[in-house]
Order: C-alpha cells, then sequence, then structure tokens
C-alpha cells in the first residue's frame, strides 16, 4: 500500500511539471515548484539547478537551495570548472548520473583533492538535463548532509525520470525565454532606433536651419539669438554664451549672453588668454566639466581669470573650427544639480558648433566677397572712366598725330612748291627787265633787227621756263589737295589705285628729296577700288614715314618696294624695304600705341599703330609683319578690293 501511494505521488509530480511547463513562464519558478513537489516523494532539502551556456562555456545557478552553504547570485554567470575540480561539471560534461556517497568525498580529501567548493555530503546525486539532441543543458542536484539519509536505487531512478520530465520541460521554457528575450531586445532595439531616428531628424532639422541662416544676411544680435534657440531645441541651454575670435587682434568678443545668475556679460570682449573660452579654443576639443573639475583648472593654471558665476553644477563648451581654424566657441551650463550633461551632450554641441563655425565662416566669406564686389565695381567704375578718357587721349593724339603728318606733309609740298615758284620770280623778273631795255632800245631808235630776234628768244626762253615750272607746281598741289583732302575724310569713293600711289608717293616727294632711297611701285594701271582712298593714302605714307626715320640713316642708300594685285576680289599689297629690321622683342610691339625705339628723337609711337587701325578697321582687311635685324621691314596687307559690299552685308 505504501509503495502504491508513492507511485501515485510519482504520477501526480509528472503531471504537476507538465502542467508547469505550460502555465509558467518563469524558469526560476518552474524550478521552485519542481523542488517543492520533489520534497513530497523524496528527501529534498538540499537542492539546485545548474544551467549551462554553450557559446561562452559558463553556468549559472538558477535555483540553489543548501542548508550548509549559501549559493551564488541567480543571475551570475560562474565558468565551469573540469570534470575533476567539479561533480556538478563532471555531469555536464560526461552527460551522465553521477552518485557521491560521504565515503567518496572522504577519500578525495585524503588525497588532497577537493571535489567542488561546497560542503562534504552524506550523499550527492546529479543527473544532466539532456535536451533532443542529446547536448546538456544542465544538471539537476539533490544531496543530504544528514548520516543515515540516503537515497536509494529506487529515488536515484526516480530523480533520473524527473531529470528527463524537468529537462523537456527545460527545453520549452528555454525557448519561450529567449523568444521573450529576443521581443524584449528587439522591441527595445526598436525604441532605441526610433529614439534616435527622432533625435537625427531634430539635429537635421537644426542643422538645416543653421544652413538657412548662414544664407541671410542677419546681423550678429539676430544670428546669435537664433542659434541659441535652434540649439536649445536638442538640450537643456538656459544658460548660453557665444564667444567670436578676432585673429586680427587677438580678442574674443560675447555678442551673446544668456545667464540665470548674471543679467550681461561681465566683460563684451577681453585678450585671448583669459577665461575658459580661451582654454576650449586652445585646446581645440570640446571640454566637459562639474564644479571640481573646473576649480582644478583654475587652480593648476590651466584657465586664467574666470568669467563669470563659477557655481557650476555641469559645464560644456566647444570650439567653432573650420579646418583648425578657430571661429569662435558656445557654451552651455547648468546651475542646477538635477542637469548634469553627459558624453552624449557634449558630442552633440561639438557637432552643433562645427557646422556653426562653418556657417559663420561662409557668412563672413560671403560678407568678404559682397565688399570685395563693392570694391571691385568701385575700381571698374573708375578705370571705365579712366579707360574713356584714356581713349579720349588716345583718339586725340591720333588726330593731332594724323594732323601732324599732314602737316609735315604741307610743309614738304610747300618748300617743294617754293622752287619752281622762285624761278618763275626769276623768269618774270628778268623778262620784266628785257621787256623795259627792248622799250628804252625802240624808243632811242636804236632797235635791230638782231636785238628785236633776240629779245624774242628771251621771251621764248622765260615762257617755257614758266610754263615747266607753273605745270610743276600745279601737279603738286593737285597731288597735295587729293591726298590732303582723302586723309582729312572718311568717306568712300572709286579710285585708281595705280594713280592714287603715284600721287601719294608725288605728295612724298619732298621727303625723299636728297635721300639715297628708291621707290620701286608695281600695281596693275587698271586696279580699281571702291574703298577709302583717305585710309591708303595714310597707310602708305605711315609705311614710307617709318621706313625713312627707323629703315635708313640721312646718307644710307636702301630700297622701298610698292606690290599690289588682286587676288580673287581681294587686294594683297607688299611694302618692304631694305633697311635696318628689328629683332623679335621689337617686333612684337611694333603695333603697340606710344612704342617707339626713336622717343625724343622724332618717333611718336603712333605710325604703325594708326596704319594697323586703318588696315583692320577702315579697310576691313588684316596686315602681317615680318623682320629681323639687317633684314629690312617687310609688310603683308590683305584687303576688300570694294568696301561698298563690306558696308552694304554690315
Amino acid at each position: 500500500m505504501e509503495r502504491l501511494d508513492r507511485l501515485e505521488a510519482v504520477q501526480s509530480m509528472l503531471l504537476e511539471i507538465g502542467q508547469l511547463s505550460t502555465s509558467c513562464s518563469d524558469i526560476t519558478a518552474f524550478i521552485k515548484a519542481v523542488h517543492g513537489a520533489l520534497g513530497r516523494i523524496m528527501y529534498a532539502a538540499n537542492f539546485y539547478v545548474a544551467l549551462a551556456d554553450r557559446e561562452d562555456g559558463s553556468v549559472r545557478f538558477a535555483y540553489f537551495v543548501d542548508e550548509a552553504d549559501e549559493g551564488p547570485d541567480p543571475g551570475e554567470r560562474i565558468r565551469l570548472a573540469s570534470p575533476e575540480q567539479s561533480p556538478t561539471a563532471w555531469v555536464l560534461l560526461n552527460r551522465r548520473t553521477l552518485v557521491i556517497t560521504a565515503d567518496d568525498f572522504r577519500e578525495r580529501e585524503r588525497s588532497g583533492i577537493a571535489w567542488g567548493n561546497g560542503s562534504a555530503a552524506e550523499h550527492w546525486m546529479g543527473c544532466p538535463l539532456l535536451d533532443q539532441n542529446h547536448q546538456a543543458l544542465g544538471a539537476i542536484v539533490i544531496q543530504s548532509y544528514t548520516e543515515g539519509v540516503t537515497y536509494s536505487e529506487e529515488d536515484q531512478a526516480l530523480f533520473a525520470l524527473i531529470a528527463n520530465h524537468v529537462s523537456n520541460a527545460l527545453q520549452g521554457l528555454q525557448s519561450m525565454d529567449r523568444l521573450e528575450r529576443a521581443v524584449q531586445e528587439r522591441t527595445a532595439a526598436l525604441a532605441h532606433e526610433v529614439a534616435e531616428r527622432r533625435r537625427a531628424e531634430q539635429v537635421q532639422h537644426a542643422l538645416y536651419q543653421i544652413a538657412s541662416l548662414s544664407a541671410q544676411a542677419l546681423d550678429t544680435e539676430v544670428l546669435t539669438a537664433s542659434l541659441h534657440r535652434i540649439i536649445g531645441e536638442l538640450m537643456v541651454a538656459e544658460n548660453f554664451l557665444i564667444g567670436l575670435y578676432h585673429p586680427d587682434t587677438e580678442e574674443i568678443s560675447i555678442p551673446y549672453f544668456v545667464d540665470q545668475k548674471d543679467g550681461e556679460a561681465p566683460v563684451k570682449r577681453f585678450p585671448f588668454g583669459k577665461a575658459m573660452c580661451s582654454y576650449v579654443l586652445s585646446s581645440k576639443q570640446a571640454q566637459l566639466h562639474d564644479a571640481d573639475s573646473f576649480r582644478r583648472l583654475v587652480a593648476n593654471g590651466l584657465v586664467r581669470e574666470p568669467l563669470g558665476d563659477t557655481g557650476i553644477a555641469s559645464w560644456m563648451g566647444a570650439p567653432m573650427l573650420v579646418h583648425d581654424k578657430p571661429y569662435g566657441v558656445i557654451i552651455v551650463q547648468s546651475y542646477d544639480p538635477a542637469i548634469v550633461y553627459g558624453k552624449a551632450d557634449l558630442d552633440l554641441l561639438a557637432f552643433m558648433a562645427s557646422h556653426v563655425a562653418v556657417a559663420i565662416a561662409r557668412m563672413q566669406a560671403d560678407r568678404a566677397i559682397r565688399k570685395a564686389k563693392e570694391r571691385l565695381e568701385q575700381q571698374n567704375a573708375a578705370l571705365n572712366e579712366a579707360l574713356g578718357a584714356l581713349r579720349d587721349a588716345q583718339s586725340e593724339l591720333v588726330r593731332q598725330e594724323k594732323l601732324a603728318s599732314l602737316g609735315r606733309l604741307v610743309a614738304g609740298v610747300a618748300h617743294e612748291i617754293n622752287t619752281p615758284l622762285g624761278i618763275c620770280v626769276t623768269a618774270t623778273s628778268h623778262l620784266v627787265q628785257e621787256l623795259k631795255l627792248t622799250r628804252e632800245e625802240l624808243a632811242a631808235g636804236e632797235m635791230t633787227e638782231d636785238s628785236l630776234h633776240g629779245f624774242f628768244d628771251i621771251v621764248d626762253q622765260s615762257l617755257r621756263i614758266l610754263t615747266t615750272n607753273t605745270q610743276r607746281a600745279a601737279a603738286l598741289v593737285r597731288s597735295f589737295k587729293q591726298v590732303a583732302v582723302d586723309q582729312s575724310s572718311d568717306d568712300i569713293r572709286s579710285f585708281n589705285l595705280h594713280t592714287y600711289l603715284n600721287e601719294v608717293l608725288l605728295s612724298l616727294q619732298p621727303k625723299l628729296k636728297g635721300r639715297p632711297v628708291k621707290v620701286d611701285l608695281a600695281c596693275p594701271p587698271d586696279l580699281m577700288l571702291d574703298s577709302f582712298p583717305g585710309a591708303v593714302s595714310q597707310i602708305v605714307t605711315n609705311m614710307v614715314m617709318n621706313s625713312l626715320v627707323h629703315g635708313f640713316e640721312r646718307e644710307q642708300p636702301g630700297t622701298i618696294t610698292i606690290r599690289a594685285a588682286l587676288e580673287d576680289d581681294w587686294v594683297g599689297f607688299d611694302y618692304a624695304d631694305d633697311g635696318a629690321g628689328m629683332d623679335k622683342d621689337t617686333l612684337d610691339k611694333l603695333f603697340d600705341p606710344f612704342f617707339t625705339t626713336r622717343r625724343g628723337i622724332g618717333g611718336s609711337g603712333l605710325g604703325a599703330h594708326i596704319l594697323y587701325n586703318l588696315v583692320t578697321g577702315a579697310l576691313g582687311g588684316s596686315v602681317r609683319v615680318e623682320s629681323a635685324p639687317g633684314k629690312g621691314l617687310r609688310y603683308h596687307l590683305r584687303f576688300p578690293r570694294s568696301q561698298r559690299k563690306e558696308k552694304a552685308a554690315a
């Protein structure tokens, strides 16, 4: 009957374990219930369960009840000992039941080998808790310290059976536990992620606001107040300061100051090196301090002359740097012991300070660009005014040069006309005198046939002299008149280039007279141009005069060659002299205005410049020049035969 009762108790316990496995969610509570049920069928005053962690090789004693020893903390993870050091480890690693008697414990003690950390038991029994893959989940142990209280073979069999049922239940509980822990961890992770995203959105919004500020032309007061508001949305910033660094004077100014204890900043501007602002800028690192660390900085001389109230509970300062260039510092502090800043707050302040520095740098750059633009506009206006004046002066000089050239031509022609006119005056005077003598001879009755014939010969000779020289003077005046009119006129007309070049050369004859320089002209006699004769005459005049002034010495013989030909309705005009020539540097500057190698001795520096402008401007053509020292100078001109077509096309 007693055995039947025990079997019923065992059956009841196994049913209870099954029910607990489905209704209980806490492993420790489940094991405690198993312990209570076990105590109803056998001695179980000392009982514990050790659960193994396969990942790190540790065990934790989830449930421990013992009369002699105090168990470890249920959450503490203990590194698993070797089987020789611990019977619990032996059961876990060998995955077999182990029963130890008092004699076994005493035998080990005599051998000097300690087995386990607890007191030696009278009878110790441990069974492995195995999963479906026969891997150890842990060990379940029951023991007796009372002499005579031992576990029979039937007890051992029942304990092994119970261990098997506990193993099955533990697998489900651990799966549920792992699932719950995973859910909790995931929930916590999601909550953290949501908080981080919300925080990131706030920071992103703050950065957007800071970037927007940099694009606006705000004064310093509005800018700094806006920065306080933006940072105040991210952290508690009831006490806030912005300091700006001025590298030109090596000073720090305080454009913005809000403090619960001080109504205004102790100083608005101070030399770099004083106060915490200078310390933060010097270190180039964000700083986090409390009252004690703040006092140590002052005591160690790292901070000189601290400004403001020093009774702080927490203090943060971050430098505003762009590529290590300091722009200022942002300081946030708390007087309330309940508001203490941490590293996350410091990192956030440093992050914001770096972006504020970029915004300030951009604003300063924009301000500098605007000022530079204003200066450039003023300079451009001044330069445009000076350029206009220079162009006017240049135009006036060019006009004067043209007039001077025409004046020199007038002087030469006037000198040239003086000769035939002088001969005419002499011939006329001689004729008047001979006429007077003849009349006197006729009145005296002394006229003879021979004297009359002599008088006629004198009259004939004088008239021939007068005719030749007056025609010569008339030709000179006609050529000069045409050239002078053309050079002072900008009208297009039709003209024969060969005839016109001869007229120009005739007007230059006074300049060529007395010089051993020959002019060789080759031009088709029927080449007609519809163009600007004034430009042509000025070009040829400047070429010849430049050759006479720069190419040939006074008594140096030489040849000037002028060639003109028609090429597909374009005129090819080549001019060359065999004079001194010029080097490359001089040749490169030939057409520059006011460049001359004979300044002060007759050179104006405008002859070649006017030539270039007339060819490329009025004639609508191009000019190329070649020269070398001792090789003379060659111009190659090309321009349209008719400017009327060009004007019509324009």
